[in-house]
């Protein structure tokens, strides 16, 4: 039966992607450097470790949002979900590349994002968990189909100018923010109401008010 292991070699933006996407360069190499794979349907799991590096004062700042006071990020500090994805390895032998992409989002909704957009500089600690279905042939030639052990699984340290080049490329000097619907309509109606041309300039003349504004 294959014996795989699995490596991160590089992460880098997908080019020609409709949407922000990330491509992890992966490196498949099976024990048995004779043993032909038909094909490899791989399954992955990518979690964010977030306890694996350092925190300036302003990221801290940055980040209270998602992990409240710096003096409690001894109990608050727990790997965050990045995504769940899959790709499809074609047939090798021996060792082969193959390109795991990752859609990202720019939606501050979402606690990747966040955390993300929090940091500064330096390296985001990524680990990959793998699992799925192997096709391959047997002494005799004979297709056979195996599953993926359940503790193949491997760390990156994925740099954050990567990301943050991405987004910089898809939204230049932009940010998204996701609304309840009833609460854009209050502010599409402020703008009407005061003749405001954009949306940047709503939220500025909000800023502006010395005291708390109920938007009606």
């Amino acid at each position: 039966m294959p014996d795989l292991s699995i490596t991160v070699e590089k992460v880098e933006v997908a080019p020609f992607a409709a949407s922000p996407t990330l491509a992890f360069k992966l490196r498949v190499t099976n024990a048995d450097s004779a043993q032909m794979i038909h094909a490899v349907v791989l399954r992955s799991q990518i979690q964010i470790e977030v306890t694996r590096r350092r925190y300036t004062p302003q990221d801290q700042e940055r980040l209270r949002d998602l992990f409240g006071e710096p003096e409690r990020w001894g109990q608050t500090l727990r790997n965050l979900l990045w995504t769940n994805t899959s790709t499809v390895v074609p047939q090798f032998t021996g060792a082969t590349s193959v390109d795991l992409q990752v859609p990202c989002t720019f939606d501050f909704s979402v606690a990747t994002t966040k955390y993300f957009d929090g940091l500064t500089d330096g390296d985001i600690p990524i680990f990959l968990m793998f699992s799925g279905t192997v096709f391959y042939a047997d002494p005799e030639g004979g297709l056979k189909v195996a599953p993926i052990s359940w503790d193949k699984e491997t760390k990156f340290r994925m740099p954050l100018a990567v990301w943050k080049d991405m987004m910089d490329h898809y939204y230049p000097n932009s940010a998204w923010l996701c609304l309840r619907r009833d609460v854009f309509e209050q502010l599409q109606h402020y703008k009407s109401q005061h003749g405001i041309p954009t949306w940047e300039q709503v939220f500025q003349a909000l800023l502006a008010q010395p005291e708390e504004v109920v938007v009606s």
